[in-house]
């Protein structure tokens, strides 16, 4: 192979790599305007931050691109039944997204860990809460804490719990 072959090799190596990046950071932006309205809502009536709902929801499902998100709307990596013909796991199945969504509200409020922090730490200190999420088992994973948070420093997603009507008004702005 000469130098020009492979010179030409690499260039479409390289743009193949660059449309991925463009198409999953494009992939990722689409979750977060989807689902930032869905977790708002959750926390102003619940609690638990926007930024910790969005950063688990997106690392369990893969930005909402994993088989199990996809066949079984399950975006939390919540296990239990399901009723699927489509994909044989251990996963819960549900009707919709927003059923996983308040399932998972419904598993942290379960979750004596988390129960504190439903008074102390309403709607902030994410850190606090995935860090009581994974002393809850919440994930098996020894560095399971370390990637929702990245996730929610990555995307700002903290953000979102800040003033959720100001945010929501500016992404509806921006669309």
């Amino acid at each position: 192979m000469n130098f020009k072959t492979l010179k030409n090799y690499v260039a479409v190596l390289i743009l193949i790599v660059s449309s991925y990046a463009t198409a999953s950071a494009q992939s990722n932006q689409f979750y977060i305007d989807k689902y930032s309205p869905v977790a708002q809502e959750m926390m102003q009536e619940h609690g638990v931050p926007a930024s910790v709902i969005l950063a688990i929801a997106m690392h369990e499902s893969a930005h909402g691109n994993s088989k199990i998100a996809k066949n079984l709307n399950n975006h939390f990596g919540i296990k239990g039944k399901n009723n699927s013909k489509v994909i044989n796991s251990a996963y819960k199945g549900y009707k919709s997204v927003l059923d996983s969504y308040n399932d998972f509200i419904s598993l942290v409020k379960r979750k004596k860990t988390t129960t504190p922090l439903f008074e102390e730490n309403r709607g902030q200190n994410y850190k606090a809460w995935v860090g009581a999420l994974a002393k809850a088992g919440y994930s098996r994973t020894k560095d399971w804490s370390a990637k929702v948070i990245k996730t929610i420093e990555m995307y700002d997603l903290d953000s979102f719990d800040k003033n959720p009507t100001t945010i929501s008004r500016k992404l509806t702005a921006s669309k």
